[in-house]
Formats: structure tokens, C-alpha cells, sequence
């Protein structure tokens, strides 16, 4: 889980596909990736522009970090591109890990990232209530396309629950989108908040769902109520977040991605969270893509998942 802070992050905007896509293609064997149990490559076959919708990039040895933060090794731009190797994506988006960046507003480890591809991905960049109007378009120039708030062991704090509003009231001006990481049952105690945000909501890791509730979880319904009012996605990422079944195939938390896609596929994102950083062992991430052919076996769903739905939220030209 991630440590016990709340702090606001920022969907940004990166590519790596010009120097990628010669990576993605022709090798029927994929060389292991750090960070990821396994070497074989996804049996799923990625559609051309599929997005892997939440990884991050940890790169030490040219950013400043913040003072005590951990730091994922080998989790650089030249890593996760043998990842892309492995399960066929082209497009990515980045998310800013805590720790990074050493101040807030600045998110120079994502933004080298965003630098170092060619149009085929965006992020997530933490930002704080302070950050000027300046610099939000200075991020929006680099990539950004949305703010993300994080907090974890229990209840978010009043204090920082006030300053997700007036965020988004600012940053839904630029066509941004409000992603939230927090457990099941604040998102139920916020809801209230999240009915009147002024910009789209992106909520993270299936929303956490607990288990053995699954899809009886009121958190599950109460997010299927968000999605169907046509604001909010969700995000298809960390299985193995709340799992009672565990791997290799996850049971009980397939059913509730089933559900999802089920339920709202134009509302439906996947995503790798690779380094998996709070992960002593690491899953084995071609896997966790194959999953997506239970959770969707129409291909014409899957596309929807990988290509168009990212498209949409993060403003990819279509195809």
C-alpha cells in the first residue's frame, strides 16, 4: 500500500513511441524486465496504439528525491520499455511516484519521461494547492492532463479533502481530470464531494474494491453510479491490490474487472502500476494483461479498453 501521506499528483504527458515501436515488434520471445516476475510475452496481442494506462518511471541517479522517500532500482524509461516489449503496448502514461518530486509543482522525473517519447503517452504529476497559474501551464505544455490525490490508511483529512475542489475548479478549465487512490470506504464517506466536482474523475485501482465483498462491496455500486452519469473512469490496474485468491489467475478480483467492463466499457482504462513499488514480490505483468481476455472477450471491447478509452481521456490523436 502507499505510505501513510496525502498529498495532490497530476496526470502528465509522455511519449516513448518513436523510440519504442521498434522494441514492440517482431520478437516472438521478450527480454525480462525489472521489476516483473517472468519473461515470456503476453499471449494477448495488443492492438496497435494500446495504452498502458498507470506505470511509473524512478530515476535517482538524475532527479532529487525527497528526503526519505524509497526509491524502486532499475525503474527508469529504459526499463519500462522492455515491459512495452513484453505485453505489446505502444502508448503509456506516467505517474509521478511519491518521493518524486523533491519539491511540489515540480515533477522533473516525469516530464524527462514525457520528453524522451513522441507524442505516445501521458502522465500523472503531483502538484500542491499553491502551484501557480504558470506553472499549471507549463505542465499542460509538457503533458498534463489531470491532477491526482492520493491518501491512505483510513478517513482522508478534512483539511485535505477541502483542497480538492478548488483544484479542480481550476484545472477542469484546461480539460483536465481529477484522479483519485484512495481505499473503498472514503470514497463512499466523499461522496458528496465527488458528485459535485466541476471535472472529470478518474478513480484508480478499481476503486480498491475490498474483498470477500467484490462486486457486493456498496463502494462497487456506488462507483457504477458515478460512471453512469458519464463523468467518471476507472481504472483496470493492480489486481492484486486486495486479493483473497491470489496468483496466478486472481479469481476474486477478476470478477469484480468483469464486472466493471461488464457495466461500462466506454468508461474503462487498463493499467500496468509497474514497478508495482509496493510489491515485495513482483506479479508477473504479462499475466496481469491477459486477464483483460477474461475480463472482455470481445476483441472489439478490448480495443475499446486499450485504444479508444485512453484516447478520449488523455487526448491521443484516434487513430
Amino acid at each position: 500500500m502507499i505510505a501513510r501521506r496525502t498529498f495532490i499528483q497530476v496526470t502528465t504527458s509522455a511519449a516513448f513511441a518513436a523510440t519504442t515501436s521498434g522494441l514492440l515488434l517482431g520478437d516472438s520471445h521478450a527480454q525480462q524486465a525489472p521489476n516483473s516476475t517472468g519473461s515470456e510475452p503476453a499471449k494477448l496481442k495488443a492492438p496497435p496504439n494500446a495504452c498502458d494506462c498507470h506505470h511509473h518511471i524512478y530515476d535517482a541517479a538524475r532527479f532529487p528525491v525527497r528526503a526519505g522517500s524509497r526509491v524502486v532500482p532499475n525503474a527508469r524509461v529504459e526499463d519500462y520499455r522492455l515491459l512495452q516489449k513484453r505485453i505489446g503496448t505502444s502508448r503509456n502514461i506516467v505517474v509521478t511516484p511519491i518521493g518524486f518530486p523533491a519539491k511540489f509543482d515540480e515533477n522533473l522525473v516525469t516530464l524527462d519521461a514525457i520528453k524522451q517519447g513522441g507524442g505516445n503517452a501521458r502522465g500523472v504529476a503531483i502538484v500542491s494547492p499553491a502551484i501557480s497559474d504558470a506553472e499549471l501551464t507549463m505542465l499542460h505544455e509538457g503533458g498534463v492532463r489531470g491532477i491526482r490525490f492520493s491518501s491512505t490508511g483510513g478517513s482522508v483529512p478534512p483539511a485535505v479533502a477541502k483542497e480538492i475542489e478548488p483544484l479542480a475548479k481550476r484545472v477542469a478549465d484546461l480539460g483536465w481530470h481529477v484522479q483519485i487512490n484512495i481505499e473503498a470506504g472514503p470514497i463512499l464517506e466523499l461522496a458528496e464531494l465527488w458528485n459535485r466536482l466541476p471535472a472529470t474523475l478518474v478513480i484508480d485501482h478499481m476503486g480498491h474494491i475490498r474483498q470477500p465483498q467484490g462486486v457486493d462491496d456498496p463502494a462497487f455500486k456506488y462507483i457504477l453510479e458515478l460512471v453512469d452519469k458519464g463523468r467518471t473512469w476507472v481504472k483496470l490496474s493492480i489486481t492484486y491490490d486486495s486479493s483473497k485468491d491470489g496468483p496466478p489467475g486472481y479469481a476474486d478480483v477478476n470478477r469484480v474487472g468483469a464486472a466493471y467492463v461488464k457495466a461500462a466499457p466506454d468508461r474503462m482504462v487498463w493499467g500496468s502500476n509497474w514497478p508495482h513499488p509496493n510489491e515485495t514480490t513482483k506479479p508477473d505483468d504479462a499475466l496481469l494483461f491477459d486477464q483483460l481476455a477474461q475480463w472482455a472477450p470481445d476483441e472489439r471491447i478490448r480495443n475499446r479498453i486499450l485504444v479508444d478509452n485512453p484516447a478520449a481521456l488523455y487526448g491521443f490523436p484516434k487513430a
